[in-house]
């Protein structure tokens, strides 16, 4: 039975798979969303809630993995920080 081949991590600190997420998902975890969810948001380069600036709540939401109850933590987070979707 043969193995396939491991991709290479995208990371340049060479982590893998879940690491990698750990490494950036942290503020993430703080306000406890799920993992689904926190990979979406990583996936999109969005490590931190004032990275939400930076799109709409359209483009949040079609986000793969953004259900319904990490938009309303993420909303409530939002307005307590005052920060806005673009």
């Amino acid at each position: 039975m043969s193995q396939k081949p491991r991709r290479k991590s995208p990371s340049p600190q060479g982590k893998r798979g879940s690491e990698l997420y750990e490494a950036l998902d942290a503020d993430w975890r703080k306000i406890g969303l799920p993992a689904p969810a926190r990979r979406a948001l990583v996936d999109a380069k969005l490590y931190k809630v004032s990275d939400l600036r930076n799109v709409t709540l359209d483009e949040l939401i079609a986000m793969h993995g953004m259900g319904k109850s990490a938009v309303a933590r993420i909303r409530t987070i939002m307005d307590a920080k005052g920060i806005r979707f673009r």
